[in-house]
């Protein structure tokens, strides 16, 4: 059996996430108290729009990623493999050793606040479109630019039929209108606040680099997945540059699962809100493998009894 943890990204935070973990378990309270009185109130008692400003939700996600991480791993349940959407992928670089969870805290907040910078004055959107092929929503994404002056690219290949559009709201209102021209089968708004992957990302990327450029990198005691080229970095290849991509890049979620399962992950664990990436394997992996999410402490009980199971 080999077990891949899968880390959130932004979009499944929502008020109240962590809160019955912080009161159960003293190793989440010790990753989550990384966080700001801010940033923890807006977890546990803020609005939907408070916790889906980049700033607050990149930290909180982090912390809470992680603390869930470290519950699991004082229950002997480790993770052979990690990845993570888009943020995510912090979570599964912190979990691997590379960061100390302190540094991974710390970087997606400045992360957060230099993406919020990038977003200002952009009216922006992102939106997954269901149904259509990966040539299909660029073609869209290319007619919708054309169309509005404006622009829309396809930024997250989440799995086979799921795409995500980023850019301005007006290109990616009408990237949406084409797709369902096109026989998309729905389209769905989601909640971020600025056109991430995509090229309005650049400064956010050169903020990262001066601060990779102060940062210790660890040596990945697991090997991590990365978004940018949906595989393992292979020795040598750089980690902090990978990141300054991964910012201003598309996310090949699709290509990561598929090449997890390849060498031979059978098991996979979703950590964080939500259960998106959960329906990303389903749809992307073969029927036998294992699929678990992990975002309360009755998510906890019930792995440690399934992993039983299955063990």
């Amino acid at each position: 059996m080999k077990t891949a943890f899968l880390f959130a990204g932004q979009g499944s935070q929502h008020p109240g996430m962590g809160a019955d973990l912080y009161e159960k378990y003293h190793e989440f309270r010790r990753v989550f108290d990384l966080l700001t009185d801010e940033e923890k109130e807006a977890a546990f008692n803020g609005s939907a729009e408070a916790l889906s400003d980049t700033r607050i939700t990149q930290p909180v996600m982090v912390a809470m990623e992680l603390g869930i991480a470290e519950i699991l791993s004082g229950l002997g349940i480790r993770a052979d493999v990690a990845a993570g959407l888009s943020l995510g992928e912090y979570s599964a670089l912190a979990y691997s050793g590379v960061f100390t969870f302190e540094e991974a805290v710390n970087i997606v907040r400045i992360r957060g606040r230099a993406m919020a910078e990038a977003s200002k004055g952009i009216d922006c959107g992102m939106a997954a479109v269901l149904g259509l092929s990966p040539e299909d929503v660029i073609e869209c994404c290319e007619k919708a630019s054309r169309d509005t002056g404006s622009m829309a690219e396809a930024v997250n290949f989440n799995c086979p039929g799921q795409i995500v559009v980023s850019g301005e709201a007006e290109a990616v209102t009408r990237a949406c209108e084409i797709a369902k021209e096109a026989g998309a089968k729905r389209t769905m708004p989601l909640p971020v606040s600025g056109p991430f992957h995509t090229g309005f990302m650049e400064p956010a990327s050169k903020v990262l680099a001066e601060v990779f450029a102060e940062t210790e990198f660890g040596k990945p005691e697991i090997p991590v997945i990365t978004n940018v080229m949906g595989k393992t970095l292979e020795e040598g290849e750089d980690i902090a540059a990978n990141l300054v991509r991964q910012v201003k890049s598309p996310v090949l979620f699709q290509s990561s699962l598929e090449n997890m399962e390849k060498d031979g992950t059978d098991v996979f664990v979703e950590i964080g809100p939500g259960k998106a990436l959960s329906g990303f394997v389903r749809k992307t992996c073969a029927k036998g493998v294992k699929i678990f999410n992990v975002e309360t402490a009755e998510d906890i009980e019930n792995l440690v009894e399934k992993l039983k199971e299955i063990r």
